[in-house]
């Protein structure tokens, strides 16, 4: 509650400075220097004016009131419920944007209307002699008055919610570990900000020198007069015209290279860590948009060094897998890369040949709850042995559900689980048929059978490359998908890939 106070304390300071320079200052100066009236009458305007104050205050600080309510309320309460806090959050950022509407409001008429009242009551009594139509140039000074004070009042505002803000942020950090922010909703744009801002200061003093001018000239019976409105127009017209220019072009030369920085952001969050903003400025953005693009150059080297760090990592489990048997070391580096061959030739993107690429190294990851009786076995094996053998695709998955993060591991489960499902359905684990098999199975399953025959085993020898492409030439539709086993089968014939992976693993063994 005691930071509640001291916001409290800093708007009504601000309000008081605004208003009094604003209003009483600038107003009243304005009169006195305008006008030629005798002491008395002088006076009597002056009361007006402190009439009509009194009479602004009340009514805008019910409507200011009405403004905090929800902020009131947050601090009201002994444990705020977190929709509360961020209720709260979002109303103290309106804060500045409602002050100009509380001002350009409440604040205006609560004013000009009482000072209109009692002008005119005065007058009819004596007390003050004007031309009525002053009350209509007293109305536009009004107007201009309650605008000069909104520019004031937003800006403190701005200023002033500051601490209250961070205070609440942390409130919601404190009791729920939510940090409370905007997340990126815009409640007044730069653009607005800055045009409405540039155009206020442009032209608020040029209309007060003409109102006050007129005031003049009428007072002192100036010739002047007759031409004057000719003259003031011109000027007014030019004054607006090179305001509205200056707005535009100051709004604009903040905008682009916010607009460059939210373009590179989109693309951050989308994913690619290469893009950089245009470093196209020689004020305080070229420092904005060289800190974002060191940040994302340094992002971008940690994102490669945690690739390489997982794909040694997937790489190292696999070769831990082989190991177990020095008859299939290497079988599933090498059904990764025919596997890479055919989600190439089958014009899989980045994204998915890295799932592949995964996937096929972990593929039979599951082996490694099979008993070594049973993997390493010389020679057929038996019934109960071979169910124990199909049991490693399900087992397989099961373990990659145990690594953190799971959201990690989760697109690599389908092709783990799938690989030695049939495309006739007569496959294991679940039976599946056809395209109901994943995908990434489906590529796997062609890559395994290659490896599988083309590998030396204890009982036999790999049979060659040409026997083992035939086969698979044959099972397409019954064993394996028609389309990836035909991709990989032209990859055979188009290139040298296929003999190379097999004659490096032939290496790799005899070395």
């Amino acid at each position: 509650m005691t930071e509640y106070r001291r916001f409290l304390l800093r708007l009504v300071r601000n309000y008081i400075i605004g208003s009094v320079l604003a209003v009483l200052c600038l107003g009243g100066a304005v009169i006195s220097s305008a006008l030629d009236l005798p002491v008395g009458g002088f006076n009597y305007l002056f009361i007006v004016l402190f009439i009509s104050f009194l009479c602004m205050m009340g009514v805008e600080l019910l409507t200011f009131k009405k403004q905090v309510k929800p902020i009131q309320f947050l601090f009201l309460q002994e444990k705020p419920a977190l929709h509360h806090i961020q209720d709260a959050y979002v109303q103290i950022h309106r804060l500045p944007a409602l002050s100009v509407f509380r001002i350009m409001g409440p604040h205006l008429f609560g004013l000009s209307i009482p000072a209109m009242s009692l002008t005119l009551i005065f007058m009819n009594i004596g007390w003050v002699d004007l031309p009525v139509y002053y009350i209509g140039i007293a109305a536009s000074g009004a107007v201009l008055v309650a605008g000069m004070h909104a520019l004031i009042e937003f800006f403190l505002t701005d200023q002033a919610i500051r601490p209250l803000l961070q205070y609440v942020s942390d409130m919601g950090e404190r009791e729920y570990g939510v940090s409370v922010s905007l997340d990126g909703r815009v409640i007044v744009s730069t653009q607005r900000k800055f045009q409405l801002s540039a155009f206020s200061i442009g032209t608020f003093p040029l209309f007060f020198f003409v109102l006050a001018t007129q005031i003049r000239l009428s007072v002192t019976g100036s010739p002047l007069i007759q031409d004057y409105w000719q003259w003031a127009s011109l000027i007014l017209i030019f004054g607006i015209g090179f305001s509205s220019l200056g707005a535009w072009l100051l709004s604009r030369s903040v905008r682009q290279p916010i607009s460059n920085l939210e373009k590179a952001l989109r693309a951050v969050q989308t994913g690619n860590l290469e893009t950089r903003a245009s470093d196209l400025y020689s004020d305080e953005f070229s420092k904005l948009v060289a800190g974002f693009n060191h940040m994302v150059q340094g992002l971008s080297q940690r994102q490669r060094v945690n690739e390489q760090l997982l794909q040694s990592y997937f790489s190292t489990l696999a070769a831990a897998l082989d190991a177990r048997d020095t008859y299939t070391a290497g079988h599933s580096q090498r059904v990764a890369e025919y596997s890479l061959l055919i989600g190439r030739g089958a014009g899989l993107n980045r994204e998915e040949l890295d799932l592949l690429n995964k996937s096929a190294l972990l593929h039979d990851i599951g082996k490694i709850g099979v008993r070594d009786s049973v993997l390493l076995k010389d020679g057929r094996l038996t019934d109960e042995e071979f169910e124990q053998i199909k049991k490693h695709p399900a087992l397989g998955e099961e373990i990659l559900k145990r690594v953190e993060p799971l959201e990690m591991m989760a697109p690599l489960l389908p092709g783990v689980r799938s690989h030695h499902e049939r495309y006739d359905g007569r496959g294991y684990p679940d039976g599946l048929a056809g395209n109901d098999i994943p995908q990434l199975g489906r590529i796997i399953a062609v890559a395994d059978a290659f490896d599988a025959m083309t590998s030396d085993r204890p009982y036999r020898s790999g049979m060659p490359l040409e026997k083992a492409i035939s086969i698979i030439a044959e099972g397409k539709g019954t064993q394996w998908d028609p389309y990836y086993a035909q991709v990989f089968i032209d990859a055979f014939y188009q290139n040298k890939e296929i003999s190379s992976i097999s004659a490096e693993s032939f290496k790799t063994k005899s070395g």
